[in-house]
């Protein structure tokens, strides 16, 4: 599952392929479509919770509110169900459904940070990402990445920055899915289940606050 852009989106995955999946884009209901997403999920693929043996979630990066719901969601089926929980990052999914696309590297990945800047990476080929994920104003890297494909959402948002803009734009569990599977069953070790935010939320205490407090 990943809720780290503003796609909400769930997929079941066998080990050797997805087998029913489900994604809606809508940044400010996370909370609400994530669940009735996860029920969609089990009764396509005709199986119950209990078959779960894993959970992989996407830890962005990603705006914090929307990012939590996946990660909180993610951890509480690992504890009900006693199975693994596993991080990948949101970018790596979206660059490996680019590589299915047909996208051969190198190329970027740019996601909405919202702010008027971007969650992005660099990536050699769909599963080699070169360097950290970080978040920029589309100005100030415009130049570094002159001449790359841009996979995601915040390619189609800043086209002036990002002229060559590519697809999917938004990422999809499934993708997420047969990446993480394909890596364990390569015996790499998966990111731990922590949000990956790059910047303090939105929401701050103000400056010289007074807390007020009876004696």
């Amino acid at each position: 599952m990943d809720t780290a852009t503003p796609a909400v989106t769930v997929a079941l995955h066998d080990g050797a392929s997805v087998i029913a999946s489900s994604g809606q884009v809508d940044a400010r209901r996370h909370g609400e479509l994530l669940l009735p997403a996860v029920d969609r999920v089990f009764a396509e693929a005709g199986v119950k919770l209990d078959a779960v043996t894993g959970v992989v979630v996407g830890v962005g990066p990603g705006p914090y509110t929307g990012l939590r719901v996946g990660l909180v969601t993610a951890a509480t089926f690992g504890s009900a169900l006693s199975v693994p929980v596993h991080g990948l990052c949101t970018l790596d999914g979206l660059a490996y459904a680019a590589g299915q696309d047909g996208l051969e590297g190198p190329f970027a990945v740019a996601t909405d940070a919202r702010r008027k800047e971007v969650y992005w990476a660099r990536y050699e080929d769909a599963r080699t990402r070169t360097g950290d994920p970080a978040v920029d104003r589309p100005a100030d890297i415009a130049e570094a990445l002159a001449g790359l494909p841009v996979v995601g959402q915040g390619a189609v948002l800043y086209p002036d920055a990002f002229p060559d803009a590519r697809g999917p734009e938004h990422v999809a569990a499934g993708a997420l899915a047969a990446l993480a599977a394909e890596r364990l069953a390569a015996g790499q070790e998966l990111l731990e289940p922590r949000p990956l935010y790059l910047r303090r939320p939105d929401a701050q205490v103000p400056k010289n606050y007074k807390v007020v407090t009876p004696k």
